[in-house]
């Protein structure tokens, strides 16, 4: 099959599996660019198919030969429809662990469900025996809960409406946008889905089994933000859920006896969940001129080398409310006062000089296997890919 881009609003509906490949070999051999450094030896990704989780799952492994298990939910390939760029990455990313001997097995399960978490644990059990290092990098726009009752998160302000300018990617045209308020309802239901209580269960489900060890780590991964953004994330739906994960950080800690719990504040970038928020999109677009401009732009294999390479490398530092911050570029402040001062001057007549649209593509693209320019998109690929330890 011919496989290119079919995009459907801000998610691509095809994906390619050279290029997935070729977008892991890329993580992999950063990676194998810089030192290796030392890190937990068997570790549970949950959400390892994409993004923080793949950019983690990649740098723990070829960063610090570490033995992994991911937990993913993606959809493999027909005969006529491509698998999602997850089930390719993971497939690619598999294919080269196995050359490099490094242990890597995948789960495609909902990594909600208790048979899941139970599948899990016999994995590690048998394999493994016990992790040391579980990384909690889940993104679902929905839940099933234990008693069968599906529930989901919402984009949402809370208090009141919020607008402000956002950007139609599809033209690069600028417009306002209004944030409904949230009601009581959806809040809770986001917390349910993005908040920490599974990632808690994932860690007692651990701990019941005697298939984590005692002296353990675990990290979540969150966003801040700036002040432009913070109506719709950081006090927005997501926002409150963000709050209940370190909430949720915390009892781990003090609860599971000798296990760690921490939250990383992660850099905004395109993701397949920042492309679907409001407003998000032109900041990044913004953020990305400038902080390139500054040499000081990352990506998620970028970020995850200073986690694991750097800061557990050394003695952690923390913010004031206890949280890791990779977000240290970002929040810079002379280069929020630069975005700060763009977001006000911006307009479709200077838009693509002042915001980084290409940038932005390319990244989206590359998600999805895309823009390489090695890759020949115009000849037949095989789209029915295995994964090695699927099958």
């Amino acid at each position: 099959m011919v496989v290119k881009p079919k995009i459907r609003g801000f998610i691509c509906t095809t994906s390619h599996p050279e290029g997935c490949e070729e977008n892991v070999k890329r993580q992999i051999k950063f990676i194998q660019s810089k030192p290796k450094f030392n890190c937990k030896k068997n570790i549970l990704v949950i959400g390892c198919s994409t993004g923080y989780g793949l950019a983690s799952r990649i740098a723990c492994a070829f960063g610090g030969d570490a033995s992994t298990i991911g937990v993913m939910f993606e959809r493999p390939a027909t005969k006529k429809r491509t698998a999602t760029s997850g089930w390719y990455n993971t497939a690619a990313f598999e294919k080269m662990a196995i050359r490099h001997n490094l242990y890597a097995k995948t789960i495609n399960e909902d990594a909600f469900s208790q048979e899941t978490k139970n599948k899990v644990i016999d994995l590690i059990k048998s394999d493994l025996g016990k992790v040391d290092m579980v990384i909690y990098s889940l993104a679902a726009p929905k839940r099933t809960m234990p008693d069968s009752t599906k529930v989901s998160s919402v984009l949402k302000t809370i208090g009141k409406e919020y607008t402000n300018k956002t950007i139609d990617l599809s033209n690069n045209k600028l417009s306002e946008v209004t944030i409904p308020c949230a009601s009581e309802q959806e809040i809770e239901d986001t917390i349910k889905v993005m908040g920490g209580d599974d990632w808690k269960d994932w860690i007692e489900a651990l701990k019941k089994a005697n298939a984590i060890e005692d002296d353990a780590i675990t990290v979540a991964y969150s966003y801040v933000g700036p002040e432009i953004t913070f109506p719709i994330y950081a006090d927005g739906t997501i926002g409150m859920a963000k709050k209940h994960l370190l909430k949720t950080a915390n009892e781990i800690t003090n609860t599971m006896d000798g296990i760690k719990a921490y939250i990383s504040i992660n850099k905004a970038l395109v993701t397949q969940s920042s492309a679907a928020i409001p407003i998000v999109p032109l900041y990044i677009t913004i953020l990305y001129k400038i902080m390139k401009a500054h040499n000081l732009h990352e990506g998620c294999i970028e970020q995850m080398y200073r986690l694991f390479g750097e800061k557990f490398g050394d003695s952690l530092n923390f913010d004031e409310q206890g949280r890791i911050r990779l977000d240290d570029y970002e929040m810079k402040i002379d280069i929020q006062q630069k975005v700060l001062d763009v977001w006000k001057s911006i307009s479709d007549d200077n838009i693509n000089e002042l915001a980084d649209i290409d940038g932005y593509w390319k990244d989206f693209y590359e998600m999805f296997g895309f823009n390489f320019s090695n890759i020949d998109y115009n000849k037949d690929v095989n789209i029915e890919i295995n994964v090695p330890s699927i099958g």
